[in-house]
């Protein structure tokens, strides 16, 4: 990277459609990508965005880095941490007067599993799915949606091109190619009805019910006997996929709308996410963190509905194991943020969704001189509200009371910028799509006064909407 400044061009355009209705006209193409916020823009919902074809792709597996630009594929031993800030590094852009966050750069997943380049730990579970552990592709150019403001955008980098004369102009010809794309007919096929039949043909579980109960109670005598105060155990399921993974996407998104949301149709797996909950955003050197902890379903007796959300807020279990991870990542930031300037600043809410309540706390920092996205990447991954506290020693407890890898599930989904900015989900009510399977894993935090059969309930009601996507019955698995 050389001294100059480089900044995108980014044009506002107006009308535009819809955010679902644009990306209809690019589900089909090369690594397309959707992150779409589908709640409450004055909070967590107000930003969605939306690419495809991609100038570099980015996968590995262990410490196998593969680069592919064009058709040139570069084969490269190292840590996938580092090869993607290397990369960010590459095409810096300044930011410092776009309207909306995200400017281009890095979008797709980190699996749980790259937890291995963080920590010394097991490796014993089966990895049944193959799957690119770290899988980012590079956009040079976004659509943007500012959904408060109802604002449609197109950033425009003019990346790969070196000489700034030469990006530029590329830059506006991207432009231009994206603005035509939204001329003519133009009206997409979005919103257009899904059958509501069985999306997937049975439904199977690598826990019978009683395996599950079993790998609690196990996981609570490692609490009592002080190796942990709590641990995420989590089970999975599978079923036969019968329609397209769009149209199970459409169907989610209908059924449980959410903040970070997303659907990557990348070269070997398709994600459909429609996961609550944010990992990290960093914008400048502004950290946030917002773990989820506790959880009940929700009932459609609006009395009913309303004692479950005040039994949620009332219990000692569920505040108990929110303050834990909010300890833990006080913790986990204060390896990189400013002394001091870690603090909570929303502990123990409580946020509504459609099929469940949830706990959930803020907390925010401020980014050391010197440290960047990388950085706070290996100080915080995978987040402590899906692994348990302490973090080292729960990693442990999970690779050996659950049978398989846990691949993109409670790993991270989102972007990283080309400015140094990023914003990551925690993987979960989330599909991994692969060879016309579709699998999906639920969990919950297991503390000293769980209930074992209590456990595996809550794990079925986070999944409630992700079977009644599918349209079978839950009974088919566990």
């Amino acid at each position: 990277m050389t001294g100059i400044l480089r900044y995108p061009i980014i044009e506002e355009i107006d009308p535009a459609p819809s955010a679902l209705e644009a990306f209809e006209l690019f589900r089909n193409d090369p690594y397309c990508f959707f992150l779409d916020s589908g709640m409450d823009p004055h909070k967590l919902g107000r930003y969605s965005f939306i690419g495809s074809n991609p100038f570099i792709v980015l996968s590995s597996r262990q410490n196998r880095c593969v680069i592919t630009r064009g058709t040139e594929e570069t084969h490269v031993d190292a840590n996938p941490f580092d090869v993607l800030g290397s990369l960010i590094e590459e095409y810096r852009i300044d930011s410092s007067s776009s309207p909306v966050p995200f400017v281009g750069g890095g979008v797709g997943y980190l699996s749980y599993d790259l937890c291995h380049f963080i920590e010394r730990l097991p490796v014993t579970v089966v990895d049944d799915l193959q799957l690119p552990e770290c899988y980012f592709a590079f956009y040079d150019i976004v659509l943007a949606y500012d959904h408060l403001e109802g604002k449609t955008y197109i950033v425009s980098t003019g990346f790969p091109e070196p000489a700034e004369e030469e990006r530029m102009v590329r830059a506006r010809n991207r432009l231009n190619e994206m603005k035509s794309r939204f001329t003519g007919d133009g009206n997409s096929e979005a919103g257009t009805m899904v059958s509501a039949g069985p999306a997937a043909a049975g439904l199977t579980g690598g826990f019978t019910r009683e395996g599950y109960v079993s790998a609690v109670e196990k996981a609570r005598q490692y609490i009592i006997a002080g190796d942990i105060f709590e641990v995420n155990i989590s089970q999975r399921f599978e079923a036969e996929l019968t329609i397209e993974p769009y149209d199970l996407y459409q169907r989610l998104r209908r059924i449980n709308p959410a903040p970070f949301a997303s659907y990557l149709g990348f070269d070997g797996v398709v994600i459909v996410s429609a996961s609550p909950e944010r990992f990290l955003r960093l914008k400048g050197d502004h950290v946030e963190t917002r773990p989820i902890k506790g959880t009940r379903p929700r009932d459609r007796d609006p009395e009913r509905d309303q004692a479950l959300a005040r039994e949620l807020l009332t219990s000692p279990k569920d505040r108990a194991e929110n303050i834990m991870i909010v300890d833990l990542e006080r913790n986990d930031l204060g390896r990189v943020c400013r002394y001091g300037s870690v603090r909570v600043t929303e502990l123990a809410i409580l946020e509504v969704f459609p099929t469940v309540f949830h706990l959930t706390s803020t907390v925010e920092g401020r980014l050391r001189k010197g440290k960047n996205a990388i950085d706070l990447l290996k100080a915080t991954f995978p987040g402590g509200s899906i692994t348990g506290a302490p973090k080292v020693r729960s990693m442990e407890i999970i690779d050996e009371l659950e049978p398989t890898r846990r691949s993109v599930y409670t790993g991270s989904i989102g972007y990283l910028g080309f400015d140094g900015n990023l914003d990551l989900n925690i993987v979960i009510r989330t599909f991994i799509i692969k060879d016309g399977k579709a699998y999906f894993q639920v969990g919950g935090a297991v503390v000293y006064d769980s209930d074992p059969e209590e456990e595996y309930q809550e794990t079925l009601d986070k999944a409630r909407a992700l079977i009644n996507a599918l349209n079978i019955p839950a009974e088919g698995g566990g």
